[in-house]
């Protein structure tokens, strides 16, 4: 008898461990967006991520942090987006944002090409005044596993303007020697 008391506390444990490794991508790190990506033939070019195009003023963001499960569910963590130039410099603008998760080979250009696109809530969430933000939420449509080629974009409902994009998170093995 006393050994399944010790038993059942650590069979209860099993199945969150289960879930908790159950992601399908991750990104640590942010990158504000910068609406220009360049110069050609004397004119801007716009900073175009898989079909989608920059916010009209440059962003910043202090931290983003998302996880994707292979059911679909996402949780993002932003810190501190803010507008980085213009009139509106360091507020956000009054702005609602939505995560644009990516999967497959992006074309040229800056083009979709053959990266499926999956969101959060169309009606976004709104940023704090501090440009932090929360998602929970559950991607429509459910991203492929694997997802390949992952591209996470935050972005304004509606017209999709991209304000941050996310940083892939590398796996725990790629740092660890014995691999």
């Amino acid at each position: 008898m006393k050994k399944w008391l010790l038993v059942l506390p650590l069979m209860a444990l099993v199945p969150l461990r289960a879930t908790a490794d159950d992601s399908l991508v991750r990104f640590d790190g942010g990158i504000g967006v910068d609406p220009t990506s360049g110069i050609v033939s004397n004119a801007p070019a716009l900073n175009v991520v898989r079909g989608v195009p920059p916010g009209g003023f440059p962003w910043v963001i202090k931290r983003l942090r998302a996880d994707v499960q292979s059911d679909g569910r996402i949780h993002v963590d932003g810190r501190g987006l803010l507008f980085a130039g213009g009139n509106a410099i360091g507020t956000n603008g009054g702005q609602k944002v939505l995560a644009l998760l990516f999967c497959g080979a992006p074309g040229a250009g800056g083009s979709q090409g053959n990266a499926t696109a999956h969101s959060s809530d169309p009606a976004g969430v709104p940023l704090e005044a501090n440009g932090d933000f929360r998602i929970d939420d559950v991607l429509t449509p459910a991203p492929p596993a694997p997802c390949d080629n992952a591209a996470l974009l935050i972005a304004t409902p509606g017209t999709h303007r991209w304000f941050a994009a996310g940083i892939p998170k590398a796996d725990d093995h790629d740092h660890d020697p014995k691999h």
